[in-house]
């Protein structure tokens, strides 16, 4: 209808996207970035091994019985408890006092860790 009016109107976009071209270089090898050579950067604890994580603190605590609350879902809370005995990083592995048995549990569902002494 707005062609009847005007017959020689082209849009200024394309009706379809186009590729953007890719130029060959006489260098095909990508540009590196090069830092200076009195730049030197400093390894901080992993995850693991720092307290100030959740990981590297319970990891301070092996050993300990503890009481750990677990969020399922938005508002359902569930505890487990046992002897702490290995944490890793998104897990950590409690034995139960009443079968010995060893429950893996996640570590992102954490709320609360009571850890008796």
């Amino acid at each position: 209808m707005f062609n009847d009016f005007y017959p020689n109107y082209y849009p200024m976009m394309p009706m379809y996207p186009t590729m953007p071209t890719i130029m060959t270089a006489s260098n095909p090898e990508p540009p590196t970035t090069q830092l200076p050579p009195d730049f030197e950067v400093e390894a901080g604890p992993p995850v693991q091994d720092d307290i100030n994580y959740t990981q590297g603190y319970l990891k301070s605590k092996i050993g300990e019985y503890v009481k750990i609350e677990f969020l399922i879902g938005t508002n359902m809370l569930i505890d487990r408890e046992g002897t702490l005995l290995d944490v890793g990083i998104s897990y950590v592995v409690i034995q139960e006092p009443e079968t010995d048995d060893l429950l893996m549990c996640d570590i992102y569902s954490i709320k609360f860790v009571k850890i008796f002494k």
